[in-house]
Formats: C-alpha cells, structure tokens, sequence
C-alpha cells in the first residue's frame, strides 16, 4: 500500500521551472547540467539531474531525470522519470517528451506542436493512444521570465506566471512564482545573494519552496512539503542505499491495535496534520470533521438492507461520465471488455456485478510491491501488484462492464508488528449511489477503517500529496471496540 510514486509523477514539473532562474537570458550562460539527492520525509530516496543545451540551429533542450531507489516493505524498487523540452531558435515550443520506467516496463508520452494544435502520442500498457489538443501558451521566452525574480533589482514580493503542458496529465499547467524572502550565504567559496522562491502549481493546489542563487542555481526545493531537491555532487546524490522503506515510514502508526478491524460497524479516531477543507470527505460511510487542532473521524460499516441496486446500463448521466476511458483505464480495450464480460456473465444487477469483479480482482491478482506506472491494461496482462494496481485493474473492469467506477485513495488499517494506518487506494462505484470497494481486502463494502482524503484520477489526487507521512492518528478510549 503505498502513495509515493504519486510525488515521482510530479516530480520534473518542479524541476523545470527552477533551472531557468538565472539573470542572463544568454543561453549559453545557463548552459550544463547540475545534479540533486532527493529525501523523501527527510531519507533519502533517490537523485535528479538538469541539463539545458543548445544546438548548432539555436534549439533549446532542456531535459531532466530522476531516479528513485527506495524499500517497499523491504523489497528494492527502482524507477525512472524523465523529460525533455526542445524549444526553437526563437523560443518557440516544438516538443515535449516523458517517460517512465519501472519494473514493468517503459510508459512513453510525446507531445509534438503541428500548426496550432498539439499531437500527443501516449504508449501505456501496450496499448497506443493519439490525441490532438490546443497548441500550450508555453515558451522558451514564458518559462525564462523567472529570469525576473533574481535578477537585479529583484526584491520580496515579486512574482511571475508560467505555463508548462505536462503530457502525463494531458494539458497544460499553469503557475506563479514570487519572491518572499532574501539572504546572504557563501557558495563555492564566495559570498552569494540567495532568494527564498514559492511556486504554486494552480491546478495542483501544491506549493514548491525553492532557494535560488543570484546566479541562477537553485540550493535546495521542497515539494508539497514532502520530496525535498539538494543540490549535491554527482557522487554524493547518486549515493543512494535503498534506506527509505516508504511503507512504513509515511504510516501513521498507532499505539494499541485496533479490534476487528475488517467486520467491526464503527470506528471514531483523532487525526493531527495539515489537513485542508478539500480532505474532509463527509459521506454514507465517513465523517471527517475539523475540531480545533485536530480532526474527527467517524467510519461505519455500510449496510445495503431495503435498498435495490440499480440494474445495467446506467442512466444516470452525472455517474456515466466515470464509465469513459482515460490512458491509465483502458476500459474501451477489447482485452478489457473481454474478460469483464466473461467475470459478470449476463448479469446486470450492479451491486453483484461489482461484487463478482471485485472477488476476482482479488482471487487473481498476486499480491506484491511494486513501483510502477499503474494502468489497468498492464495489471490484466501482468496480474500482480499492491493496492494501486489491484483498484485500477477493478476501475477498468468495471467500467467496461459498464459499471461507473473511479479511484478513491486515503488511509487504512493494517494490522502486524507495526499497526497502523497506511496509504492506500480503492475504488468507488455507482449502484445507484456511490459505494467504496476494496477489491485489495476482497470487500464488496469497504469496512470502516478506510479514511477517504481524496477522489478521482491523477490530477484529483495529487491534493493528497503534501499530507503524506505527516498525520498522526489517535484512537480514543471510548472509540466502539467492535
């Protein structure tokens, strides 16, 4: 059960726009590459690397990488993130291009301006995807406007906009820099104007804490409170000893253990962190309220006694929405249609539909840990996985069924040596309202230790971000033991 490879998506968005603060808009004055150890709550977990160049023709490329080394429940996972942006003499957008290995393979995302719109081409799962999107604002002269924030005469308060298409996310992101703090230091041996930097990615909701030199070298970023940017030595940020176990180090362990845990009817906890009003998902089956300084959790087991489930197709035309395919839910797929088909039979009942995918999520997909790219063609091909893999490979079945279904993600009880609450993703589906299903925990009703803080697709879910691994959670005496 794991959420950090959530922040591994993210990751060269935040690098971008802090290599291109310099003062000079002279490109070979920016020109090289310059390397960073990432720390993951404060361990380390992995490197990054920036290189901006410029060809014979005055093209502009700027490329980053990052490579994540970490434990997951002691197993190694490796994985790499990387892009690159290639820009016109003239500072013009041409082509932006990610790419994400893991252990199953690589996932390919290039996005190629033609005219006024923007082919992108996406490879996920195997499967090949083409859309044609408007043409981004961005350009090489958008994103060097940073060029302002320290550059001479920069002082606290100032700010910029910039605008980045990111085609994992397939649109462009937009977001603002400005300068809220300045100090002296000593870099390389001589005496160096620093300036503390936010950026605010917009559509993310996610906050970034930059140190930039007047020269232009970032010292250290922050992202989303959580991932942490160092500049280092090439040696020293590659020297990485798979010390960060993610599982249990962004857990939220308790004191006692918690009774029945799967078949209890309630459960009241305490929750302490930097819970925000988008978090506090009230429903059927939580209650998540701020009181003072903390927060107030109410989860109860959900009954389905006196209500009928409505029957295949659904008419609903807001639910229906959650049954199109998406590059991660390949739920158009005929591999995907197939095998929902041969699972549900000619049942149309949606609660036994989803019932019956969720037990066979469960009964055939083998559980392990694993950093990967999560889409549900993959999982169907290649049956194993944690949560992630086992909820979306569920989402994509159902929706091929023609079951609305989508990804939920928050926290959940698990029992062992170190109980706790870890992060966690299920999914949501549409019977006629909405109902939680943990095909992970083979439960058609999830039980009441699940804590929804978010819901949707990738985007939706990044709010969740700059809470992981800073919530405490308390379980009061008088909670129900059962």
């Amino acid at each position: 059960m794991r959420y950090w490879k959530r922040i591994a998506f993210m990751v060269t968005l935040s690098l971008f726009p802090r290599l291109l603060a310099a003062h000079s808009f002279d490109i070979a004055s920016l020109a090289g590459e310059h390397w960073y150890g990432l720390y993951l709550n404060g361990q380390k977990s992995g490197y990054a690397c920036n290189r901006l160049s410029q060809d014979a023709s005055g093209q502009v490329t700027v490329a980053e990488e990052a490579h994540f080394l970490i434990r997951m429940s002691g197993i190694r996972q490796d994985m790499r993130i990387s892009s690159k942006r290639i820009y016109s003499s003239e500072g013009a957008l041409i082509l932006v291009e990610s790419e994400v290995n893991d252990p199953a393979g690589a996932k390919t995302f290039k996005a190629r301006v033609e005219g006024d719109t923007l082919v992108l081409h996406s490879e996920v799962g195997g499967a090949a995807i083409d859309k044609t999107l408007p043409k981004p604002h961005e350009s090489l002269r958008d994103a060097l406007k940073q060029v302002e924030l320290v550059g001479a005469g920069a002082k606290v308060g100032d700010t910029l906009a910039f605008s980045l298409f990111d085609p994992m996310f397939e649109r462009e992101m937009k977001g603002v820099s400005r300068v809220v703090g300045m100090e002296e230091r000593v870099f390389e041996g001589a005496p160096a104007r620093v300036y503390q930097i936010t950026t605010t990615l917009e559509e993310l909701g996610i906050t970034t804490n930059s140190y930039v030199t007047d020269s232009g070298v970032t010292l250290e970023d922050t992202f989303a409170q959580v991932m942490t940017m160092r500049l280092e030595p090439e040696d020293l940020a590659k020297d990485v000893r798979y010390s960060n176990d993610v599982i249990v180090s962004n857990a939220a362990l308790v004191e006692k253990p918690i009774g029945d845990p799967r078949s209890r009817s309630s459960l009241r906890l305490v929750l302490r962190g930097p819970l925000t009003t988008p978090l506090l998902f009230n429903d059927e089956r939580q209650q998540l309220h701020a009181t003072g300084d903390k927060f107030e959790f109410t989860g109860k087991r959900v009954v389905l006694d006196g209500f009928t489930p409505v029957r295949l197709p659904v008419t609903d035309a807001d639910a229906a929405q959650w049954i199109k395919p998406t590059t991660y839910i390949q739920s158009d797929h005929p591999k995907l249609a197939a095998k929902a088909k041969e699972i549900i039979n000619d049942e149309a009942d949606s609660f036994k539909v989803s019932e019956r995918l969720c037990h066979w999520v469960y009964g055939n997909v083998h559980t392990t840990f694993s950093a990967r790219l999560s889409n549900a063609l993959e999982v169907l091909e290649d049956p194993q996985g944690d949560c992630t893999e086992h909820s979306i490979l569920f989402i994509g079945l159902a929706r091929a069924a023609g079951l609305p279904a989508r990804e939920v993600a928050g926290l959940v009880y698990v029992e062992g040596d170190k109980p706790g609450f870890y992060f966690h993703q299920w999914a949501k589906v549409w019977i006629g309202k909405w109902i939680d299903v943990d095909p992970t925990f083979n439960q058609p009703l999830a039980d009441a230790t699940h804590i929804k803080l978010a819901e949707g697709d990738l985007l939706q879910q990044a709010a969740l971000l700059p809470v992981i691994g800073q919530i405490k959670i308390e379980v009061p005496d008088d909670s129900p033991s059962s």
